[in-house]
């Protein structure tokens, strides 16, 4: 991973090759600024042409769930948001299934479609990226 004083440098190649970012959402869409500011730092990536995915587990899984309103906790529901990652190139979306099962949800809760994965499978997956960022 390649670091300057103010965090990833976004720009600087690995080997003459575009980075790997893996965004891991592990927190419920409300009730704390993760999984907004997850958002953000991800549309942020795309613009700058890396290759971005996203990865939800635990509680993270709600951050996609269809129906969502906000109203009775006043705040912003910012779920919408999720249906516009495509227009991003950010396409690779995966959900860990433990953490769907533990929940009782299913791929047809979700707002977006998204590739269900084991969490052996993430794992894996996790290892073939240049940076993780957990949220």
């Amino acid at each position: 991973m390649v670091e300057t004083t103010g965090g990833v440098d976004f720009e600087e190649e690995v080997g003459g090759k575009v980075k790997r970012f893996m965004y891991v959402n592990r927190k419920a869409p409300y009730g704390t600024i993760y999984a907004l500011e997850a958002l953000e730092v991800v549309l942020i990536a795309a613009a700058f042409d890396q290759d971005v995915s996203l990865v939800f587990v635990d509680d993270g899984v709600y951050q996609l769930k269809k129906g969502q309103n906000t109203k009775g906790i006043d705040v912003k529901n910012f779920s919408p948001t999720y249906r516009a990652l495509e227009g991003y190139d950010i396409e690779k979306l995966y959900v860990e299934r433990e953490s769907l099962e533990a929940r009782g949800l299913t791929e047809e809760d979700l707002l977006v479609p998204v590739e269900v994965l084991s969490s052996e499978e993430l794992r894996e997956l996790m290892e073939q990226q240049d940076v993780v960022l957990s949220f």
